[in-house]
């Protein structure tokens, strides 16, 4: 699959690129990417909302 610089294309061509990128990651590489999430997630969870 072709490779683009921007990550602007049809939702479909962007899940199947998507698909992909998970099937070619590690075991570890899968872990590591989701608790990166789980660490953000709870980042904006606990964060202190600023009111204007």
């Amino acid at each position: 699959m072709k490779a683009n610089k921007i990550n602007h294309d049809h939702p479909s061509k962007m899940e199947a690129r998507h698909i992909d990128e998970v099937r070619n990651m590690t075991p570890q590489q899968r872990f590591e990417k989701m608790m990166a999430i789980i660490e953000l997630s709870n980042m904006l969870k606990n964060a202190k909302k600023i009111s204007k």
